[in-house]
């Protein structure tokens, strides 16, 4: 394994590079994902790591990016690799160095020789109160879900035109509804929202951009007690929570079975935006 790094970008290579050159566009009736490229965000974890499995699982080959966490990312690169060698590459990046963020598009580029899907994935979560904010807070909640995502988009355009390519954002339920004590990260969702319809329109015809706003599907990782669990639940028509792979099964559908919606944002919140 060889190693590059600069300004604060690292991609570690396993395999021979693919000459970086274009892509024939894909055609319409091509429904297999087979030898397609996907670059993934926060994908050691949770919602992103169940995102590479399905994308993975239906044939593409994976670009996944972590900021801190590189043993859980070599994880999912071994158990993925188990299942078709050399289909996975790791990117170690902070996403809030922008000027580095073209870097992930070309390290996937010269991995794979193409790029036909970009998930922006990773968010910083946490509350914030009014009249308590800090600036740092504001700039790492604006900056992973809402800069980080449009930079990203903008860096990978001219690779996804040429595949005629997609955009999914993970965006949230509290976009349109706000998080109680989230006040910072619940307008950054909602600029994420107001993204997939700007970059829908900017980018189109020949790249989709589409978002998921998941709901009650994983709690926070500082946990909640198990009253304000079973609230939550109530509010919601299913009476349950979901799961990872509810989500990924719907990036899966936007990339691969919907070629004709685009600028949408689809909740998958067990009905909870149905309830007041």
């Amino acid at each position: 394994m060889t190693r590059c790094v600069d300004a604060g970008f690292r991609l570690d290579w396993r395999f021979p590079s693919v000459a970086d050159s274009p892509t024939q566009p894909v055609r319409d009736d091509q429904e297999t994902l087979t030898g397609k490229v996907a670059l993934i965000t926060g994908a050691a974890h949770r919602i992103g790591a169940e995102i590479a499995r399905a994308l993975h699982g239906a044939g593409m080959d994976l670009v996944l990016h972590y900021r801190r966490s590189a043993l859980a990312a070599d994880e999912i690169r071994h158990e993925l690799e188990s299942e078709r060698a050399e289909s996975v590459a790791l990117v170690q990046a902070d996403l809030h160095a922008t000027a580095a963020l073209p870097a992930l598009v070309e390290g996937a580029l010269s991995q794979f020789g193409r790029l036909d899907v970009l998930v922006n994935n990773a968010s910083s979560f946490y509350p914030t109160t009014v009249g308590a904010t800090t600036e740092a807070q504001w700039d790492d909640l604006m900056g992973t879900n809402l800069k980080a995502p449009y930079f990203l988009a903008q860096a990978a355009a001219p690779a996804l035109r040429r595949t005629v390519g997609c955009i999914v954002n993970l965006v949230d339920i509290h976009a349109i509804r706000p998080l109680a004590g989230h006040p910072v990260y619940s307008m950054a969702k909602a600029g994420n929202a107001m993204m997939v319809c700007a970059l829908a329109r900017e980018l189109g015809p020949e790249i989709r951009v589409n978002g998921v706003a998941p709901g009650a599907i994983l709690w926070p990782e500082e946990g909640l007690s198990e009253a304000v669990r079973r609230e939550i639940l109530d509010r919601t028509v299913l009476k349950r929570p979901g799961s990872p792979r509810d989500i990924a099964r719907t990036v899966l559908f936007l990339v691969r079975d919907a070629p004709y919606i685009t600028g949408q944002v689809i909740r998958v919140d067990g009905g909870r935006t149905t309830q007041h």
